[in-house]
């Protein structure tokens, strides 16, 4: 947003006046609540059906994380949807094969004490039990045309907020997910082609949830453990 009024913004400025409709303050509690009760259903599971899911669903997913805010706009994301099996059963070779030396051998105790009670381990049938497989690529910098850097501004943040916007789109429509973030992802940049500038952030399968699908028993914060009111 600019820091100017808009009667100060220069005729240049590529800006159009803003589409918004403000609606009854009980309307606005009553979508807010709706919308929160929806999210707080929300679970991972890393027990997916093989069920088919089709691609526009997943388009519309995308499509969703892509009008997250960003630095600049400069929208630093790249979103590799994957649903040939071959290519899953690669990236679950890749992935097993890194999380076996993380839990077997990189992972201080400490971070195994806090996974243990998520029963996590190496074993990840998630990658081709589920139809698709989305993996998250962060842009670290653009490239300009003639192969030259160009600078890219919180690109952390931006990606993680696509990601949030991506996951409450597949919860949104019926489907589950899982942000698995195998340890190191460098393997993905190669296996799926992908350029320099790219980084592998987050590997998210996306179907629907296995007849007998399973959920740690776990429970949310409440508000006073994550709010501060000033």
């Amino acid at each position: 947003m600019p820091d100017r009024a808009p009667s100060e913004l220069p005729p240049s400025h590529p800006f159009v006046p803003l589409r918004f409709e403000r609606r009854p303050l009980e309307e606005s509690r009553a979508r807010a609540r709706a919308f929160y009760e929806e999210m707080n259903r929300r679970r991972t599971t890393r027990h997916f059906s093989t069920d088919p899911v089709p691609r526009d669903l997943i388009e519309y997913a995308i499509r969703t994380a892509g009008t997250a805010p960003s630095g600049a706009h400069q929208q630093p994301w790249t979103f590799v949807a994957i649903s040939d099996q071959t290519l899953k059963a690669e990236i679950r070779r890749a992935a097993e094969e890194e999380e076996r030396e993380f839990y077997h051998g990189r992972a201080p105790q400490e971070w195994l004490d806090a996974l243990a009670p998520l029963g996590t381990d190496q074993h990840k049938p998630h990658l081709t039990d589920a139809p698709w497989v989305i993996v998250l690529f962060r842009q670290a910098h653009g490239l300009l045309p003639d192969g030259s850097k160009r600078t890219y501004y919180y690109t952390q943040e931006s990606c993680g907020i696509a990601a949030g916007l991506f996951i409450a789109a597949v919860h949104q429509m019926g489907l589950v997910t899982l942000t698995h973030t195998p340890n190191p992802m460098a393997f993905l940049s190669q296996l799926l082609g992908r350029p320099g500038n790219e980084k592998a952030m987050l590997v998210m399968p996306v179907g629907y949830p296995a007849p007998d699908a399973r959920v740690p028993d776990i429970r949310r914060k409440a508000l006073g453990d994550i709010a501060i009111w000033k």
